[in-house]
């Protein structure tokens, strides 16, 4: 017994003012020790003395504040979702009827009545039905939310929109049966408009969070679910990986994924181990060596020694740190919920004194108590005090930038990475896969005493046979060329070093010029030109005819064409670009070299890219990542803004804030310059929707603000809003039609940014 540490996955979180809720909460409760609060993942890790705090009554917490605890398992968490979104819809089309129904009456009594008084104990009846129909049906869970903050002393929006919504709701019932110059239908309306205007902002966010999501739950389970385990007596048994132990031995053929992390005892083959290291040459092991589960074997058969199972194997500690990463990730208060922390108890505090002003400082002139006017003042000031623009701000901003964002290929998931880009100093680049391309091609090709032709049709017809990925690199390359080659006469493959085969009755080797040197090939006289091409991070094979070198292969990780314009525009924009990768030193400042970074962080293994990311931020830097793989996701989740690559692995994309639909590296600064503009519109917005509520309240203290009034003034800051918001785009054509320039930007990542969107 002692400390525990519980994580969930949360649902009902709309903003970040809810996982300041959540935080406080947990703080003020018993035995709780930490509480972390991830609203872009919607999770919290809670660390609790078990001694005094069973796991029922922390889950308790979270769900009387009213949100719940989804299912561990991704499939059920995702019906989840889907079942939020479809309640949230149902509560919004409720509470959207009863609004247009209210808003009907209101219309028939000013414009064909002409009066803003009670017009009939019929329609102050419909109007009460509307309100308590509209509270405690689609808006009770509001009221659970704001019951159980205030129970916690905690003031939060929910907190205001029920003060503001029982405001109506008295306003209403004083007119019926105190004050009959109260104009009773209008203030039930108040609560109808604001339930509603709240379920709509909520809808919103639920929106942005569940769809985002759609697009990355088809993750690959890259550990197969049985291995083959190998018995005593030699007899081949199919078991579940939570079978093994450590000490057991297994078979992998060749083009399977290695199950466990283990060590070779037998065999030789080449490994592809991008899923730990990200990088695209796969590594020669033999006995002796070890192996990382999820690693797919390439060539030959391998017979492996298990050296880890369970927490201790290699992608479930990724799995953890990803976990670790996200829920200590800093929590990022949106500028909106800045705004309503003040403006929450702010807002009570004026109505409280409205109405004691009015009831007890004509005392001091010997006048008597405005009773009628006092409560009216309190009422309107908590009726124009509900920050419906204020909370339809963000989200509306968040929605056009998105749009505009998917139909250049970028999926912004989280409503962070608006607010937090502008901000951003350095970005953190992987190399392989983001930077490069990800897969060895032929970068040049040196002959001697040959042309270039002749040494890749040469090593072409000798690869012919090969299953390396160097020798795919050598033969696409020829192919691309249109070159002709046949088939070798004779071919032996010798692991790990190179080829060696009959063409036309001439011996011909292709290989590392080590093992070519250990054949009796004199390289003395090409050492220059081997150093040049490895100096650029190359692979070198030699080409070797008849005992005589003709010529060397330059195979790397081809630059994305648009790294280098990519890295001018970060420095443009006054941030500094960093390459951090698990490749070796003399490659990853090669590549830096030629796009023109000056930072490079090299031979970093996952578990330390992350600690890379903290370091910077540690300095008070706001740091965003950008990779594609498994090796890269603890870092992505660790930095202020995580950027995958669509072309990567899905946990790089689960892990992610952005995603790049396609593997065009500029959609970097794309999603910088898209999330700028968003996040200006963010603060025009709610410096457009508080000018309306601070001039409201301002003017409701007076106690002669009618609700009419109040409403136009929602009204009107919700349209002006709406207006800054989408009408400048409207205007420009832009949208999710707008088409871009197709060596910009592919047909298909448009095509998924718009399926994103949609």
């Amino acid at each position: 017994m002692g400390t525990t540490h519980e994580q969930f996955n949360v649902g009902g979180m709309s903003c970040s003012f809810c996982a300041e809720s959540i935080k406080k909460a947990y703080s003020r409760t018993d035995g709780v020790e930490d509480v972390d609060v991830s609203l872009a993942h919607e999770e919290v890790l809670v660390q609790y003395d078990d001694d005094r705090l069973s796991e029922v009554e922390v889950k308790d917490t979270l769900r009387d504040l009213g949100y719940t605890i989804r299912d561990p398992d991704k499939a059920k968490r995702y019906e989840q979702q889907q079942a939020e979104l479809a309640d949230g819809k149902r509560r919004l089309l409720i509470a959207g009827g009863a609004s247009i129904v209210v808003a009907a009456l209101m219309g028939w009594m000013i414009l064909v009545m002409g009066r803003f008084e009670s017009a009939s104990p019929a329609m102050d009846l419909v109007a009460v039905g509307l309100a308590l129909g509209t509270m405690f049906g689609p808006g009770r869970y509001i009221k659970q939310k704001a019951f159980q903050s205030l129970r916690r002393g905690i003031f939060n929006q929910h907190v205001l929109l029920e003060a503001g919504a029982f405001a109506g709701l008295l306003g209403g019932l004083l007119g019926l049966f105190v004050f009959p110059s109260f104009p009773t239908v209008h203030f039930f309306a108040v609560s109808v408009f604001i339930t509603t205007y709240h379920i709509l902002s909520e809808y919103t966010s639920l929106i942005v969070r569940t769809r985002s999501s759609q697009a990355v739950q088809n993750l690959l389970d890259l550990q197969p679910d049985t291995a083959r385990r190998i018995g005593e007596d030699g007899d081949v048994e199919e078991v579940p990986l939570d079978g093994l132990d450590v000490g057991d031995y297994v078979r992998v053929k060749p083009g399977e994924n290695i199950p466990v992390d283990g060590e070779v005892v037998e065999g030789k083959s080449t490994v592809d181990e991008s899923v730990a290291t990200g990088e695209s040459i796969p590594e020669e092991k033999g006995k002796g060596d070890g192996v990382i589960g999820g690693s797919v074997n390439e060539t030959g058969t391998l017979l492996i020694k298990v050296t880890a199972t369970g927490e201790d194997a290699f992608l479930n500690q990724v799995a953890r740190e990803i976990e670790e990463a996200r829920a200590m990730k800093p929590g990022i208060i949106q500028l909106a919920d800045r705004v309503l922390k003040y403006f929450v108890p702010g807002v009570l505090t004026i109505a409280a004194l409205s109405f004691l002003f009015w009831v007890v400082a004509p005392l001091a002139w010997g006048a008597a108590p405005n009773v009628q006017r006092g409560p009216f003042a309190a009422l309107a000031v908590l009726v124009l005090g509900y920050p419906c623009a204020l909370g339809m701000a963000t989200p509306l901003a968040l929605i056009r930038g998105g749009g505009k964002a998917a139909d250049r290929g970028i999926l912004m998931r989280s409503g962070d990475a608006f607010q937090i880009f502008p901000d951003v100093d350095h970005i953190v680049l992987d190399k392989t896969g983001t930077i490069t391309v990800g897969e060895p091609a032929v970068s040049e090709v040196v002959a001697f005493g040959a042309d270039e032709v002749d040494v890749l049709t040469t090593a072409a017809c000798a690869e012919a046979f090969s299953e390396h990925p160097l020798a795919d690199a050598i033969l696409e390359a020829a192919d691309e060329q249109s070159f002709e080659y046949g088939d070798p006469d004779a071919f032996d493959s010798v692991t790990g070093k190179g080829v060696r085969v009959t063409v036309a009755s001439d011996d011909v080797l292709v290989g590392k010029p080590g093992w070519l040197s250990d054949e009796g090939i004199d390289l003395s006289k090409r050492a220059d030109d081997i150093e040049r091409l490895q100096g650029r991070g190359l692979t070198v094979s030699g080409v070797v005819r008849g005992g005589n070198l003709i010529g060397l292969i330059g195979i790397g990780d081809e630059i994305k064409a648009d790294a280098a314009e990519t890295i001018r525009r970060m420095r443009d924009a006054d941030i500094t670009p960093v390459m951090i990768t698990g490749d070796n030193e003399r490659t990853a400042n090669a590549v830096a070299k030629e796009i023109g970074i000056g930072r490079v962080m090299a031979d970093v293994l996952p578990d330390e890219k992350r600690e890379e990311i903290g370091r910077l931020q540690e300095a008070d830097h706001r740091v965003a990542m950008v990779g594609d793989g498994i090796n890269d996701a603890p870092a992505l989740t660790q930095a202020d803004i995580g950027i995958a690559i669509g072309a990567g692995t899905d946990i790089a994309i689960e892990s992610a804030d952005i995603v790049l639909m396609g593997d065009r590296l500029g959609g970097v600064m794309d999603a910088y310059e898209i999330g700028n503009e968003s996040y200006r519109k963010t603060r025009q917005n709610l410096a457009t929707a508080f000018a309306f509520n601070g001039v409201g309240v301002a003017a409701a203290t007076t106690g002669l603000v009618h609700p009419v009034f109040a409403m136009l003034a929602m009204v009107l800051s919700v349209s002006a809003v709406l207006a800054n918001s989408f009408a400048g785009q409207l205007l420009s054509g832009e949208g999710v039609n707008t088409e871009f320039a197709l060596d910009e930007h592919t047909e298909g990542e448009r095509e998924d940014g718009r399926a994103a969107a949609d």
